[in-house]
């Protein structure tokens, strides 16, 4: 595909959360041009994020519109009406909002419609066939790894469905400077999630091993690692903030909380554990020392079953003895995050010239696209469908408010007092009624 076409190519990229966000508006430079600056739209919903969460992830310097299903729709419809119609669109959703925009989108019936790229933001560790079977009928389904090429395939090929959009690449904020430990540093950061462990008792404990460690190690600086603050929301919901659980516990002056961007953090990181986190790829990739826990069991509702094989499982008993694990070279290979584990087999720099190069394919067809076809239909899941697209109300031919600025800031209030219900009242409750 001539380069003047992807750096020409109008991209537009529709995500529901600052992770994802943050997935989507680097995917989109990867797979196109770095130059591109893809329009943003971000999914009005329970995990809107605020400006400084957009900010944090260091994605992009315009800050992406919000809007609702149908209003992104009619951004597609019109520019398409214009002559200035999307050549991509990026979906960086959640499975089922994906189902119900392919839907959105087949029904505009566009006389060239966008190629339609979506994908994971990280580790995929649960709900993998219905997750991939809500994204088929896309163009191209983004794999961050060999491993997860090979897995996503064998779902479609599984169910009878067409594999060919499965394209391996990785994760596109991989990166950063290589490990390399300063005289006089000694950091451990643990990066926390917000719905991994869900429990009050397990959270409560890995903050008590957390600060314990920081007592044993006076010489240690020990952070935590937080995504967000009191009354933001991220990709999932986080009930129990560690804010809030850290209040009922005396720290060591070592310890501390922290935010910011996870890169900036890894730069001064020396050993870095975690339950599950996407996290830990990128401090692998940057050869930091890692460690996955143990220490609430090896379970799937965990994620951290993921890292079977990789050497890195351990317990606080072990870090706090000075052991640290060693990973599994042929693990990481696999995994996408070593030069060695990148699509094709070469450096991380060419991890996305696949999806560069299906993506060139798909513009250039002189023909254009075919229809959107994805494996749930009416036919195939009569029961299950209706309600995915149901729960979108994806209407673009219903009218467009006159009072849009005033519903505007009625919806960023009540956004605002559902946020504060859910991190500080339903809590409160939840308590009382345990006494």
């Amino acid at each position: 595909m001539p380069v003047s076409t992807r750096e020409t190519a109008r991209v537009a990229v529709l995500a529901d959360s600052d992770t994802r966000w943050k997935w989507g508006a680097l995917t989109a430079r990867r797979i196109t041009a770095d130059a591109v600056e893809p329009a943003g739209f971000l999914l009005r919903g329970r995990a809107t994020p605020t400006a400084r969460q957009l900010a944090e992830t260091g994605a992009s310097t315009t800050p992406p519109r919000e809007v609702t299903g149908a209003e992104f729709l009619r951004a597609v419809r019109d520019a398409a009406a214009r002559g200035e119609g999307f050549d991509v669109v990026v979906l960086a959703l959640v499975g089922g909002t994906v189902r119900a925009v392919l839907h959105g989108l087949a029904e505009l019936a566009l006389d060239r419609r966008p190629v339609i790229v979506t994908g994971y933001v990280g580790v995929v560790y649960e709900k993998l066939a219905d997750g991939l079977l809500l994204r088929h009928g896309a163009d191209v389904v983004l794999a961050n790894s060999r491993h997860d090429a090979e897995r996503f395939r064998a779902v479609y090929e599984g169910v009878g469905a067409d594999p060919s959009p499965v394209v391996e690449a990785a994760l596109p904020f991989l990166g950063g400077a290589p490990y390399a430990p300063e005289p006089g540093r000694d950091t451990l950061v643990f990066a926390a999630q917000p719905s991994v462990p869900a429990t009050r008792a397990e959270r409560t404990y890995l903050l008590r091993r957390l600060v314990g460690h920081a007592r044993r190690h006076p010489e240690r600086e020990v952070l935590l690692k937080l995504r967000s603050k009191p009354g933001e929301h991220t990709t999932h919901l986080e009930e129990l903030p560690y804010q809030r659980l850290v209040r009922e516990l005396a720290v060591p002056p070592n310890f501390r909380l922290v935010y910011g961007h996870m890169g900036e953090v890894l730069d001064r990181t020396d050993l870095l554990v975690t339950v599950s986190s996407t996290a830990a790829l990128e401090a692998l990739h940057r050869r930091i020392p890692t460690a996955v826990l143990t220490d609430l069991g090896v379970r799937e509702v965990l994620g951290n079953h993921h890292f079977l094989g990789s050497g890195m499982l351990t317990s606080f008993d072990r870090l706090d003895a000075g052991v640290r694990p060693t990973p599994d070279e042929e693990w990481l290979a696999r995994q996408g995050v070593a030069a060695a584990g990148t699509a094709g087999g070469g450096s991380y720099a060419n991890a996305f010239d696949a999806a560069r190069a299906r993506v060139g394919e798909l513009l250039d067809r002189p023909s254009g696209l075919p229809p959107i076809a994805p494996y749930y239909t009416a036919e195939t899941a009569p029961g299950y469908l209706p309600g995915i697209l149901a729960r979108h109300r994806l209407d673009v031919t219903a009218p467009e408010p006159r009072d849009s600025g005033l519903r505007r800031v009625i919806r960023e209030a009540a956004r605002g007092a559902y946020r504060h219900g859910v991190q500080r009242v339903a809590p409160v409750i939840r308590r009382l009624g345990e006494l």
